[in-house]
């Protein structure tokens, strides 16, 4: 009975539980990427037409990325209390949505339709923030693994819903939008009380490497999955149980990480571990609780004595240069003590920040114009891929938005995974591996520019790759550089640069250079005797219609404008690198590899 007990107590206080709990979590709380699928059914139930879509789909992307209450929330309250602020604004939102389209609410003039929209797609962002804060403080020494998989994982959730509405089998267009409602929700809430800081050690396990390797074995088999199931389910038609059997094994993949706390919890040896770092209460320094901060208690850290050590002191060996650093610190707390000494308050790259103080450093500006370059120009591509494809002579466009979205996903995982080994085994900064994935990009739209045979299928695993990759490298960098006690707050200004990077590019560049494309051909349609205007309007360009593109014309410019923003993106994060390149050995130097 005593070794059920500890068995119980060591899987419970498990950080690797802990973690698996946030991938479920993630996995639901991507209800951004599902608006397309119900898009269509607020289209049929409520009679919207294209440009009302539009407003909605901004209200999305505005209730996605505007987290910084989140933010501001993590800091001071425990993750549960995000996770049920989000699960109800989720509930709320879409719920009402549900009830407006199958009629049992009366409808909402656009406007506050909008509103209904943000409060459910917000909801996201708390979920998001509780996941992502709580795993850092976990596995403060594998930060690029542990942003990457969650949010890797958070790319799933339009294809999990979506194959449970297959599943069902209803003609009920509506039970998505309940689904909606409902799944992440019940997932939010029913992990609330997991998902937790338990006391993770700046160390990294021996273990940790294999279990890591497992996840990547597991993304790597959904993705595989996902690939083959969107061909068969979208070639072969297959019967209601063949979809049932692909619903199954991904439910399967999706739960299998949970071997790993099982296993861990079950070796006596790591068992014993476990429970020891389950009752630690006092967390290092840039590892503290959002919700148990000791403001009381005076703190020196490393920063604070960069100004009072000697110069000879950066020539010792790290391990007489900490002993004396050590020393120094005894004495400045000794003299603060006294009043004979005042130690200074302000943060350096590595500890942690406020997002005010995070405002005033170069480096932060620095990594968000990068991001919002980059990001910017892949949102912009995913959004308007559709067109894309159609202008080139592509009919099947959805091929590619479901590519892209592996891409995305892999992006994510596979950036998490690079960045760390640079960052542990060369202590060199994360922010090498984006600017190659920024240059991958930008090669990525030239080929969309180009529109040769076939670049399409490259063109989009470029990008997609590359944009995937900013959500794993540039989240983890950040905690890195300006700490994890304010995380959060940092994490929801910095998706900031996603919507704002998409309309810089796709509203005042993309858009502009589409509409004088499609307005240039129509006038020449027009202005050739050889058609007649019932031609004109079988064609599709029509004056007082909805103008339409064709060719590599279309996209050809503002696909070069976006390579060449992608590589000054890339030059801002090199110049990122130079900068932070002497901080990264001083992090990393105490990881055992």
């Amino acid at each position: 009975m005593g070794k059920l007990a500890e068995g119980l107590t060591a899987f419970s206080t498990n950080r690797w539980l802990v973690f698996v709990a946030a991938m479920w979590v993630q996995s639901m709380a991507g209800t951004t990427y599902i608006f397309g699928a119900i898009s269509t059914v607020l289209k049929a139930s409520l009679g919207y037409d294209q440009r009302q879509l539009a407003a909605l789909g901004v209200a999305k992307n505005l209730g996605g990325c505007l987290g910084l209450v989140a933010g501001a929330l993590s800091a001071s309250q425990p993750a549960w209390v995000l996770l049920v602020v989000g699960a109800a604004q989720n509930f709320l939102g879409y719920g009402w949505l549900w009830l407006i389209v199958t009629g049992q609410a009366p409808a909402l003039p656009l406007w506050m339709m909008c509103v209904v929209i943000f409060i459910g797609t917000n909801g996201q962002t708390y979920m998001i923030t509780a996941s992502l804060v709580t795993s850092i403080q976990n596995f403060p020494k594998s930060r690029g693994p542990t942003v990457g998989i969650l949010k890797g994982f958070m790319g799933l959730t339009s294809a999990i819903l979506t194959q449970v509405y297959t599943v069902l089998n209803t003609p009920d267009h509506a039970a998505l939008i309940f689904m909606v409602a409902v799944g992440p929700s019940l997932v939010a809430v029913g992990l609330m009380f997991v998902i937790r800081p338990v006391g993770g050690h700046r160390q990294v396990r021996p273990s940790d490497k294999n279990s890591f390797m497992f996840i990547y074995t597991v993304c790597l088999l959904i993705a595989s999955y996902l690939v083959g199931a969107m061909l068969v389910q979208d070639f072969l038609q297959p019967s209601y149980d063949v979809i049932v059997f692909l619903t199954v094994i991904l439910f399967v993949l999706l739960i299998s990480p949970i071997t790993i706390p099982v296993i861990l919890s079950l070796t006596p040896e790591k068992a014993q571990h476990l429970m020891e770092d389950g009752l630690l209460s006092e967390p290092l320094t840039g590892e503290a609780s959002t919700s148990q901060q000791k403001e009381d208690q005076p703190e020196v850290i490393l920063s604070e004595v960069e100004e009072e050590k000697s110069k000879e002191t950066d020539s010792l060996p790290p391990s007489e240069r900490r002993k004396r650093i050590a020393e120094l610190q005894a004495k400045l707390v000794e003299a603060a003590a006294r009043g004979g000494v005042r130690i200074k308050r302000r943060p350096h790259r590595g500890d942690n920040f406020t997002l005010m103080q995070a405002f005033v450093k170069a480096d932060f500006w620095l990594i968000w114009l990068s991001l919002l370059l980059g990001s910017g120009s892949g949102l912009t591509v995913m959004d308007n891929l559709g067109q894309m494809s159609q202008a080139i002579g592509y009919k099947n466009a959805h091929i590619f938005v479901s590519l892209m979205s592996i891409w995305n996903f892999l992006g994510r995982v596979g950036g998490g995974y690079f960045s760390e080994i640079i960052v542990r085994e060369h202590k060199y900064p994360r922010h090498i591996a984006l600017t190659v994935c920024q240059i991958v990009m930008a090669v990525g739209h030239v080929l969309f520019a180009m529109a040769w045979p076939g670049t399409m299928y490259i063109a989009s695993l470029l990008v997609g790759l590359g944009y995937g990759a900013h959500w794993a490298i540039v989240p983890a960098a950040v905690s890195e550089l300006f700490g994890v006690q304010h995380f959060g707050a940092m994490y929801n200004f910095l998706i900031l640069a996603n919507p704002a990077g998409s309309f810089i590019f796709s509203e005042l560049i993309v858009s502009n250079f589409y509409e004088h494309e499609a307005e240039k051909q129509a006038h020449q349609h027009q202005m050739s005797a050889l058609l007649s205007p019932r031609l004109l309007r079988n064609t599709g360009f029509l004056a007082d219609g909805p103008l339409k593109c064709e060719g590599p014309a279309c996209f050809f410019f503002s696909s070069l404008i976006m390579s060449v923003f992608c590589a000054v993106a890339a030059g801002l994060s090199l110049l990122v690198v130079h900068r932070t390149k002497q901080v990264y050995p001083r992090l990393y130097s105490s990881v055992r590899t």
